[in-house]
């Protein structure tokens, strides 16, 4: 009954944002919503892109669009709390609130984590069976890398909220972050949280490293099948492969740094959690976009059809 009241006292978090000072919040507010806006623009270029041609109607833009759908999602979470607070003097968040946050934070993270498993796959495939690989790689396996990726993203969040349910919380609630996440709420629980932080860091830093070594691994597996044994489309082929090594990194990385370590503070920790929350999505659209010239095409083809329609629907209008 005790640790139920202890639980119960606390209603809601301060989050301290990115800095106190006006002058910066007032630059990050314009800087952060720029990107926030280049995010949904890019990425949604790509899902309509691969939606309308045709051509593009391959196992491997079908999962480069969910990708993209993921990152919109993704930046959605803890982007809006972000503009939120720089503009806003109100810097608190509900208890609720902040569980939620961290479960959608996870359950997305988690899934583009399983679905870069599953472009790795494809990839793979495509340079080791090209002659079988719309066999292998149809309709119902593309589907099934999906839902995978969405169960798999959901599981790893359910545990997540599951230990941190299982915390007492009765003060301090300051968050010294601009977003709820397990490193910072895990340290305000009025108990030991030793034990806990160790089942986070495996759930989440360990986790995160053996997937970022098994996909560099299978990728220099596919790199050098390529450079060895491809002749045709092989500058091709680099390309993609180098491009979705990129995506790996600058997901990866960022991630591995702060769960892959006891939580214990770093200067450096809100920058990087800027890098992979608001920047990295932006990114990845930017990257599969200016590094892949069937994407520019396709994006060109598009405007085309676009800028046609609406000329062809002025001349109606004024007839």
């Amino acid at each position: 009954m005790d640790q139920l009241n202890l639980t119960t006292t606390m209603t809601e978090f301060v989050l301290l944002g990115l800095t106190q000072s006006p002058e910066l919040e007032h630059f990050f507010f314009i800087a952060f919503f720029i990107v926030y806006v280049t995010t949904w623009l890019g990425n949604l270029t790509i899902i309509i892109t691969v939606i309308s041609d045709h051509r593009l109607h391959t196992p491997m833009y079908f999962l480069l669009a969910n990708l993209a759908f993921l990152d919109v999602s993704d930046s959605s979470v803890s982007t809006p709390r972000l503009l939120l607070g720089l503009l806003s003097q109100c810097k608190t968040i509900s208890f609720n609130d902040c569980l939620l946050q961290i479960f959608f934070f996870h359950f997305i993270g988690g899934a583009v984590v399983f679905l870069l498993v599953g472009m790795a796959v494809d990839r793979y495939v495509a340079i080791y069976k090209p002659l079988r690989y719309l066999i292998i790689m149809n309709r119902s396996v593309c589907v099934g890398i999906v839902a995978l990726a969405w169960l798999g993203g959901f599981v790893h969040s359910a545990v997540q909220i599951g230990l941190l349910l299982q915390l007492p919380f009765c003060g301090p609630n300051v968050l010294d972050n601009f977003y709820c996440d397990v490193p910072q709420v895990i340290k305000l629980a009025c108990t030991d949280t030793h034990v806990i932080e160790l089942q986070m860091v495996f759930n989440n830093g360990v986790f995160l490293l053996i997937v970022f070594i098994i996909l560099l691994i299978s990728y220099i597996i596919i790199l050098v099948q390529i450079w060895s044994h491809v002749t045709d489309g092989k500058r091709k082929a680099l390309s993609t492969c180098g491009t979705q090594i990129t995506v790996v990194c600058l997901i990866f990385i960022p991630t591995i740094f702060i769960y892959a370590r006891p939580f214990k503070k770093f200067a450096i920790d809100k920058v990087v959690s800027v890098i992979y929350t608001v920047i990295t999505p932006m990114l990845n659209s930017i990257i599969y976009t200016l590094r892949n010239a069937e994407m520019k095409k396709a994006i060109k083809r598009l405007m085309s059809r676009i800028l046609f329609s609406c000329r062809k629907l002025k001349n109606i209008i004024y007839v």
